[in-house]
Order: C-alpha cells, then structure tokens, then sequence
C-alpha cells in the first residue's frame, strides 16, 4: 500500500511538471504579451524628429541609429557628473516668481559629436497628471539642458561576449537621453536621474 502512495505522489508530480512545462511552452511561443503595433508603432524611448523641439540644429551620425533607447544613457551621458550638471543648471537657474509644482521631463537625443537636440517635453503635476506650465519657465530649463557642454560624446565599445545585431561597430554613437526636475513653487528641488 505504502508503495502505491509513493509511485502516486511520483507520478502526480510528474504530471504536474508536464502540464508546467506545456504552460510555459505555450506562453513562450504563443507570446503572451503580443504587441499592439496599431497601438505603438515606434520602439521604447522613440522620439518623433519631426515634432520635437531643436529639431533643425544638429544632424544625427551613423544614418540616425540611437543607443541606449531604454533607460537612456543616465550617467554615462553627463559630461564631469551628474552632480556637474546639478550644481550648474542650479547655480544658473533662475526662479522669476514662478509658481509650478510637478515635474518638467526633457526626453531628447544626444549626436556622437555629444550635441544635444530632438527635445520631447512632458509636463506633470504632483498628481502625475498632464499639465502646462510657465512658458518661460520651461523655455529657460530646455535652454539651460541644450547645452552641448553638459554631453558626453557617448564611445560604444563592444562586448565580445555579447552578439549586437545593431552597431557593430565600435565608435562614437548617437544616444537617447532624459532629464527631469522635480519642482515645487517653481524651485528645483530634485534632478533626476
């Protein structure tokens, strides 16, 4: 009897391993998560060149490729350090009796030369919801953020280990950047990334 319950309990666990891996195999090769491309036809950090801002003052290198369109190329992209770039745009700044709280977010791509332009605003309260600010005020912070000076020329070294279908070749390259300032009564009181 005892042997029964065993060779039971091994074949349930059997089974149910099976019906696992059958789950998991159709989830891998059904995609779970099929894309909508109606929905969202461009890439994850895509920026339509036409619309943004900037848009006419450089020309993007190796035929438009951008890297780093995930996440951005976040510390690596800041020319010295982030905490440069910090203390610059707050020691140019300047609050002329602005009132805005939320965040302002510049969404842009930096050339291999390390010049920024192709800016993407996005303007949010503290409720994340959609808003506009002062004009000038987001005039004076796109100001401040375009300037070349900030922006490393970004150099893409391959990984032998990894296999990279786009930009094979080692080089300066264009990159996907953003900024966003977190601001309350119109002071910069945080700079992210």
């Amino acid at each position: 009897m005892r042997a029964l319950k065993i060779i039971g309990k091994i074949l349930l666990g059997i089974i149910i391993l099976i019906v696992l891996l059958l789950i998991g195999a159709h989830f891998y090769f059904e995609n779970k998560f099929p894309i909508n491309e109606d929905k969202y036809p461009h890439y994850i950090g895509y920026i339509d060149q036409e619309k943004a801002q900037l848009n006419d003052v450089y020309t993007l290198c190796d035929e438009g490729v951008i890297m780093h369109t995930h996440h951005g190329a976040a510390e690596e992209g800041y020319k010295g350090s982030k905490k440069v770039f910090r203390d610059n745009i707050l020691s140019t700044y300047k609050n002329e009796g602005y009132t805005d709280s939320g965040y302002l977010n510049f969404r842009f791509l930096v050339t291999c030369e390390g010049n920024p332009g192709w800016f993407e605003t996005i303007q949010v309260d503290t409720a994340y919801k959609p808003t506009n600010f002062n004009e000038a005020m987001v005039a004076q912070l796109l100001n401040l953020t375009a300037q070349p000076q900030h922006w490393n020329t970004y150099i893409y070294k391959r990984n032998p280990d990894h296999k990279h279908i786009l930009n094979p070749e080692e080089g300066p390259k264009n990159y996907y950047m953003y900024v966003s300032y977190k601001l309350k009564n119109g002071e910069i009181t945080e700079i992210l990334p």
